[in-house]
């Protein structure tokens, strides 16, 4: 199996598709390098696709040591598989905990990352849920230690912004729930513990964001609430930031509207390849609403 190892010394699966610019997929925490086959086929036509299984989700490896899990380590390892994989410098997809590490990334290393998609990003980020989200994350923890991963995924798989995809397409959601159900308990629990609830909210990191230069763009399903006011936040803070807001959409947008999503990203590509997607124009004064001199 094609696999690199992370300057900490954990092994990471990855696979790859097709030829050209190199363009990394970075899965959330319910998913796994398989989320992202609908975008694979499509890019894979005009880019080298890489997508990879984050540390906790098998064929890579899974720590037993919580502490071997964190927002930094994540982010780390994308700047490994761009490394090692990617030839250095790469396109970066995420989704979920995927887009906060390739957020991360950004902030980190900027020069390893061409462009940003940060997608279905903000649950712990807003100051008003932060307590509960950490308490929550812990009973999630739990939870899969206690019932295992097939057991509890159904149940995880059926939350609030996980039904519309349900909803819309019932045998997706079967697919994602039972690979769902194919996780590691430890990997899961740890990733929960080491990465989700330590993570730092957004808005604490709000003076980096005003210095990132990576042209980013952020991707939110209209109801996948607990992301929305994240994404503006993130709009009105990076300066190269571009805000898309799916229609009757949750969080899993890449499998939810594969066809939207690959649409706008591949757009954006576009606009960053040929040096169009650049800062905002400071004429674009959000304190004026309209000009009279």
């Amino acid at each position: 199996m094609p696999n690199i190892t992370t300057s900490d010394g954990i092994s990471l699966y990855y696979e790859e598709a097709g030829q050209g610019d190199p363009l990394v997929f970075v899965h959330e925490f319910g998913g796994d390098h398989r989320s992202w086959e609908p975008q694979l086929r499509f890019f894979s036509r005009w880019y080298r696709c890489i997508t990879f299984a984050a540390r906790g989700y098998p064929p890579s490896d899974v720590p037993q040591d919580v502490s071997l899990y964190s927002q930094a380590r994540a982010a780390a390892d994308i700047g490994d598989v761009v490394d090692g994989v990617a030839g250095g410098r790469a396109h970066i997809v995420g989704l979920s905990m995927g887009g906060f590490a390739a957020l991360h990334l950004g902030l980190m290393w900027p020069d390893k990352a061409r462009s940003l998609v940060v997608a279905g990003s903000g649950y712990g980020a807003e100051k008003q849920h932060e307590d509960y989200f950490k308490g929550v994350s812990e009973t999630v923890a739990a939870t899969f230690l206690a019932l295992g991963s097939k057991k509890f995924a159904p149940t995880y798989a059926s939350g609030a912004s996980r039904v519309q995809f349900q909803n819309k397409d019932s045998r997706g959601w079967l697919e994602f729930a039972e690979r769902l159900g194919e996780h590691s308990e430890i990997g899961a629990a740890n990733t929960m513990r080491g990465v989700q609830a330590r993570r730092p909210s957004l808005y604490d990191l709000e003076a980096g964001l005003r210095t990132l230069a990576v042209p980013t763009l952020v991707v939110s399903g209209d109801e996948d609430d607990h992301c929305l006011q994240p994404g503006l936040f993130l709009k009105r803070v990076i300066p190269a930031c571009g805000l898309l807001i799916l229609p009757k959409c949750g969080h899993t947008i890449n499998l939810e509207e594969p066809t939207a999503f690959n649409g706008f990203v591949a757009d954006f590509l576009k606009s960053v390849e040929h040096g169009k997607w650049s800062k905002r124009d400071p004429r674009a004064n959000p304190a004026q609403i309209m000009r009279t001199d």
